[in-house]
């Protein structure tokens, strides 16, 4: 399993280092500090205290351990500042002194915590500039040299002490906030790469839902196709066998309504099929409510006993509204010729106020024989999805006198008016 870049740094850390390197360099700036401080403590014991030997060595293990005191400056940015300000006024130390506050304002974030470090800084250069101005004002000046006037020494103390404390200070401000503006930004690209992956993933959710959407949408206009065209078919193939031998004229009526009938429904099933393979947007033929007569006279052809009633003034809707509602009226059709052989089924078109309905309803089928075709259940439940993705009303079941009836309502706001376009 791999690691991201976080976990491999943490699996390379070395205590409170994240990196190696950044130990390497720590080591290496405590051992020169180390033996800075561990000179200055051996020569202000042995050469200007005059302690002796023994006293001379200790202080510079002191010393030594003074310096040391950088390895934990990650850990404890202020314990090396501490340190150094102890060593300042042995003046020695500036090695010490420049790493630890570069380090303390480097690491220390200002807002939070600025007045400690402005605190610590203030403390520092004020002591640093006490300490060269006493050195200044302490020393032998040579034979014949002029003593400077105590202004110029005091602001040269001042520039010294600036040097050695307010050049670092700054500069580890700078590198922090440099550092923080650079973590922030990563910060905000991983969360803009995360908003991309969780953009990403929903455009796929809805492409997956798009195409399962059409071929819903294609399976169910094969389906209308398929189940009406084949029962149209059946039905005359029935009515065929029965009269083939003793009225060929009707026979040859029954076979030219089967051809009729398999050509539609192989022109509709190439239209349907055609929208797969195109890559353009297809513009596809709308069967709409004025085509339902022929619809009725296909029915009527093959023996349904079907009238048409048609109320209300003529409003065109949308090409969607109205293939639905053909689509209703050809389901509902479809059923009277499974389930209902011989009986009397009426197509109701009514235009009203509140939209257009539309309604196939069969008497309780006779007692002659059915044609038993096959049904799988989805026509219904189709035709009501189409319904309700439109925002109308979708129902089917038995009436009360044995009969059965499949109805729906398409909203008026659906119609195709021309003020709608205004």
């Amino acid at each position: 399993m791999s690691l991201s870049p976080g976990e491999g740094a943490r699996s390379r850390s070395v205590w409170w280092w994240g990196r190696r390197r950044a130990a390497l360099l720590d080591v290496g700036l405590a051992a020169l500090a180390a033996l800075e401080t561990a000179a200055g403590g051996y020569t202000l014991a042995a050469g200007r205290l005059h302690l002796g030997t023994a006293l001379a060595v200790l202080a510079a293990v002191v010393g030594g351990l003074a310096g040391a005191t950088l390895l934990v400056r990650r850990r404890w940015p202020a314990l090396p500042v501490m340190v150094s300000m102890v060593l300042v006024p042995g003046l020695f130390g500036g090695v010490l002194l420049e790493v630890a506050l570069y380090t303390l304002a480097a690491t220390w974030i200002w807002p939070s915590r600025r007045l400690r470090l402005v605190g610590l800084s203030t403390v520092v250069f004020l002591e640093t500039t006490a300490m060269v101005l006493f050195l200044f004002l302490t020393s032998d000046p040579q034979p014949g040299e002029q003593t400077p006037p105590t202004w110029v020494t005091a602001l040269v103390a001042v520039l010294v002490a600036a040097g050695l404390t307010v050049v670092p200070l700054v500069t580890g401000l700078y590198i922090g906030a440099r550092r923080r503006l650079l973590e922030s930004l990563k910060d905000r690209a991983q969360g803009l790469e995360a908003e991309l992956d969780l953009l990403a993933e929903r455009a796929t959710e809805r492409a997956r839902r798009a195409r399962l959407e059409e071929r819903t949408r294609i399976a169910r206009e094969m389906h209308d196709v398929v189940a009406h065209r084949v029962s149209l078919m059946v039905v005359h193939a029935g009515a065929l066998e029965r009269i083939a031998a003793r009225d060929p004229e009707k026979a040859a009526q029954s076979a030219k309504l089967m051809a009729d009938t398999g050509r539609q429904a192989l022109n509709e099933l190439r239209e349907i099929l055609g929208v797969l393979r195109m890559n353009e947007e297809p513009v596809e033929r709308v069967l709409g409510l004025t085509e339902l007569p022929r619809l009725v006279d296909q029915s009527k052809a093959a023996g349904m006993r079907v009238t048409l009633t048609v109320s209300g003034d003529r409003t065109p809707y949308r090409g969607d509204a109205e293939q639905t509602a053909y689509r209703v009226v050809q389901e509902g059709l479809t059923n009277a010729h499974k389930h209902a052989g011989g009986a009397r089924v009426s197509v109701l078109l009514a235009y009203v106020p509140n939209g257009v309905r539309v309604a196939v309803v069969n008497d309780r089928p006779g007692a002659g024989e059915q044609v038993g075709l096959p049904s799988g259940g989805n026509g219904l439940v189709g035709m009501e999805e189409r319904v309700r993705a439109l925002g109308g009303s979708f129902s089917a079941g038995p009436e009360r006198d044995g009969g059965f009836r499949v109805e729906a309502t398409l909203p008026s706001r659906l119609a195709a008016r021309a003020d709608r376009l205004a």
